[in-house]
Order: structure tokens, then sequence, then C-alpha cells
């Protein structure tokens, strides 16, 4: 039996296939130009096959594939057909996706999933690990939370030192997909409906000269769902922290913004731009910037719990944890749709290189 990475050639299927090469993997790897596949095939040394998405069946019978790692956004356009492959062949289905939509569908898989016996695993790269596995922790600390806010400190250069950008063009395009469909929040359980750039707040984190307060604004994060399904806390926001001057015009320019990136030609002249332009965070940023998660929950009478998170550089990030993630998964017995922290456990996330906790500032400020 072998594993299928599907989405190779992009920026982040790239570093997925470094990571498992240096785990001693050798993963068929696909997607659907055949040059860029097979010249990347040559160089690792690896079998590869090209294919729409829409075809992925018959050849995940024909290689004996028993897990897919699905590399290739817009998951909105990919994970669906996935999916289904991947049940009729009965075999495992993990992606890095961060889109709401696609979590809801995974989820919704679930009774599919067990009947077959496979695990159904969206979102396992920073987009969720992080935040999931942070909630999931500290929603146990207050076990009748009734409310969790996320916030998460990824791509800002503030921290770093590194002034190239902190995101890949296929990111950018999947915003764009997310952006045009709105933002939202959970409520008593249920998803609802948030304009970009209607809610923000602060959150502390610990800077060069100690603790300052950053702002973010509300975004459509994978939590709303995955923290959801791992932690059953009703009411559920996620924030993503941004320059402060940029937070006026986003509050002012939101709902524009969210009405034009519904206009699909426009969608798409701008993915155009980003593949033209966009490159990725270089390999210096990668080994060198640090992403931050914060989580607090609070129940009806008032009490609340906080911890931190701190991670490497977002895309590498998901590719030791997207490997890890494949280990974890070929070599258990779950099943079903899960979020990777009811798959793996809270502490998973603890398992990425160079991954840190903290149950205060002071304690992280003691253990730089």
């Amino acid at each position: 039996m072998a594993w299928m990475l599907y989405g190779a050639t992009g920026y982040t299927g790239k570093l997925i296939i470094e990571a498992a090469i240096a785990r001693g993997h050798r993963p068929i790897i696909a997607g659907r130009n055949e040059s860029k596949v097979r010249l990347l095939a040559a160089q690792y040394g690896v079998d590869y096959a090209a294919f729409p998405v829409e075809d992925a069946l018959e050849h995940l019978l024909n290689h004996d594939v028993d897990l897919v790692l699905n590399a290739a956004g817009p998951f909105i356009h990919t994970s669906a057909p996935m999916i289904d492959a991947c049940l009729r062949a009965g075999c495992d289905y993990l992606d890095i996706t961060g889109e709401v939509a696609v979590f809801e569908h995974t989820f919704s898989q679930d009774t599919a999933a067990r009947e077959r016996g496979i695990a159904l695993i969206s979102g396992v790269g920073f987009d969720i690990v992080p935040s999931n596995c942070l909630a999931t922790y500290v929603a146990g600390k207050l076990p009748n939370a009734t409310s969790l806010e996320i916030v998460v400190y990824a791509i800002s250069d503030d921290f770093t030192g590194s002034d190239d950008f902190g995101a890949s063009a296929g990111t950018l395009k999947t915003m764009l997909e997310m952006l045009a469909e709105g933002g939202c929040v959970r409520r008593s359980g249920e998803l609802l409906p948030l304009d970009f750039g209607a809610g923000e707040r602060s959150a502390r984190f610990l800077g060069e000269t100690g603790a300052v307060n950053m702002r973010g604004i509300a975004i459509p994060w994978g939590d709303v769902i995955t923290s959801y399904h791992s932690t059953h806390i009703p009411n559920i926001t996620c924030y993503m922290v941004i320059p402060a001057p940029v937070i006026p015009v986003v509050r002012a320019t939101g709902v524009m913004i969210q009405y034009l990136t519904k206009i699909a030609p426009l969608r798409n002249w701008l993915g155009k731009q980003f593949d033209a332009v966009v490159t990725g965070p270089s390999e210096q940023r990668r080994d060198t910037a640090r992403a931050w998660v914060y989580a607090e929950v609070c129940d009806a009478a008032g009490n609340h719990a906080e911890a931190w998170l701190e991670t490497c550089e977002a895309y590498r990030f998901t590719a030791e944890s997207a490997v890890l993630s494949v280990e974890r998964t070929r070599a258990g017995e779950v099943a079903g749709a899960l979020s990777p922290a009811q798959a793996f456990g809270a502490d998973f996330v603890l398992d990425i290189e160079t991954s840190r906790r903290y149950d205060s500032l002071e304690e992280h400020q003691n253990h730089p």
C-alpha cells in the first residue's frame, strides 16, 4: 500500500514532499499537470500520476493507495470529489484546507466514513492544527465553557524581522474564495454570517520588549467548525492579527471587498496576478519566522481560562504537521470525520518541532 500527495507541484505541496522524503517516505505524487508532476517525480525519484481530481478513483485503485493527502487548493473545488473517491476506494483522506465550507462538507461525511472504516481529517496544516489543538487544551481547563475566542498571529513581520511576504499564491487565491463567502461566527451552536471587517479584539503577545497588545479582525477561521466538534462550545469567534493601520481600512471597506470578490471573473483575474508575482515565503523566512495563537474560554459564571502557543513559520509547520498526520493516521485506527485534535489529541501540536505552549505570558517570558 502507498499514500498519495495530490497537488504536489504547488508551493506547499513541494514543501510537503521535502518533509516527507526527509522522514523516509516515498509518496506517489499527483496533480493535474503531467509535465510538472513528471519533472517533480524525477527530481525526487518517486512514482507519479497525473489526472484531474474528478478522475481520482481509478488512480487510487490502480496505485493501491491507502491514504490521500490533498494539497490542491482552493479546496472548495478539490476536496469533495477527492473525498468521494476516497470513500469509494476505502482509503483515508487528509487535506490542509482552512475553508469553513470544506470543513462543513468533511464533517457531513462522518457516517459514510465510519461505515467504510476510513478517516476524513481536513486541516492538518497550520490551518487548523495549532488553533484546534490549543482550543481543545484550553477547553479542558474549563469544562463548562460557553464561549471560545481564538486569535491567530501568523503573517505579520512585526515579530519576525523578515521583509518578504508571508503567504503563497495558493493561500491568497483561497482567501479570495473565502472573502466571497463572507465571515462567520458560531452562536448558540449555529453558524451565523458576519460581514468582513465587522468584528475585532485585542490579545497580548510577547514581543521583543515584553507583552504587547495586538489587534485582530474577525475571520472565517476553520475552528468555528473543528473546535466546535472537539470542544462542543456553542459560541466561537476567530480573529487574525493584522497591522493596526489596516484595521480601520478593513472596517470601512470590508462589505465592498466582500461584494467585489463575489465577481468570479475578478477573482480569476486576481488569482492569475497572484500566480505571476507571488512566490511565497523565502527559505530564510521559513527557517526564522514564528507564528502565535491565543485561545480564551469563558463560562456563564465569568470564569475564564487561556493559553498561548508558539510555532515555527506557518508553511514550515504545515509541511511537518501534514507528514506527521499521515504517519499517525496510517499507524492508528481512527475512523470517521474528525478534527486534528479529535484524531491525534490536543498535545499533537507539541510533536511538531519547536512548538511551545504556555499558560501565561510570564511562563513564556521565562522560557524563551
